[in-house]
This record gives structure tokens, C-alpha cells and sequence, in this order.
């Protein structure tokens, strides 16, 4: 079986899609329907009270990002709007990068935070016209 490079470069970002989405889109249910965004802020963005961060900038933002994980990744899992849900999760990195280094300045980002923003970045700085299977791609023929 002989695949054309427009094909092979379709199943490629296909996969990387799909995985920097379920990644994203599982960590958002179980931050939502299981732990609870307010579970959340709570075990993840309370302990920072510490810091410079007015504990209102805790609750708001840790209670906003399950559900900006949740949508964006299934946005990306599905192909549609993905350039925009791909931006609203490298925020969620950033803040999450941020966030360790007030705690611990040499936070180890190989771990958790490089291999998701790697994805983000493969799918982002692909050319939209390579996305053929996904909502997105369907849209634009």
C-alpha cells in the first residue's frame, strides 16, 4: 500500500491531533465531573496563596481551566476551530509553567509540560491544508 505524502503528512497530524486533544479533553473531565473545578482551584492553585497572586486570581483562573481543557481539547480531537482551542491550551501551559516555577524554580518540564507543548506546537505550526481529516479540513473544501 502506497500512501501519497499528502496522505501520510493528513494521518500524521491526525494523530498528534487526537492525542494533544484526548490528553487535554481527559485531564478537563476529570478536573470537571470527578475532582470538580472547585476541587480543583483547591488542590492546585490554593496552595500559591503564598505568593504575589491575590487568591481571587487563584479562584478565577483555576476555576476556568478544567473547563478550557475540557472544550478545547475535544475542539481539538474533532478538528474544528483547532487553531484557536490549540492557542487556548498553550495558555493553559504557560500558566501551568508559571505557576511551578514560583514554587520550584528548576520545576521539571520534560515531565509533564514539554511533551504537551511539543504537540501543540507540531499541530499549531502545521499547515491548515495538511489537517484534512477534521472538521476544519472538511470546511475549507
Amino acid at each position: 500500500m502506497h500512501l501519497s505524502d499528502l496522505t501520510a503528512r493528513a494521518c500524521a497530524l491526525l494523530f498528534a491531533r487526537s492525542v494533544v486533544g484526548l490528553i487535554f479533553f481527559m485531564a478537563g473531565v476529570w478536573k470537571t465531573f470527578q475532582l470538580g473545578p472547585a476541587g480543583h482551584v483547591r488542590r492546585y492553585f490554593l496552595p500559591f496563596h503564598d505568593t504575589f497572586l491575590p487568591t481571587w486570581s487563584l479562584w478565577a483562573v483555576g476555576y476556568a481551566i478544567p473547563f478550557v481543557e475540557l472544550i478545547a481539547g475535544a475542539l481539538v480531537i474533532l478538528g474544528f476551530q483547532t487553531r484557536p482551542a490549540l492557542i487556548a491550551l498553550g495558555i493553559v501551559l504557560v500558566i501551568v509553567t508559571f505557576g511551578h516555577l514560583l514554587h520550584e524554580p528548576l520545576y521539571a518540564f520534560h515531565e509533564h509540560v514539554i511533551p504537551r507543548l511539543a504537540l501543540v506546537l507540531l499541530v499549531l505550526l502545521a499547515p491548515a491544508e495538511w489537517d484534512r481529516f477534521s472538521i476544519d479540513g472538511l470546511l475549507r473544501r
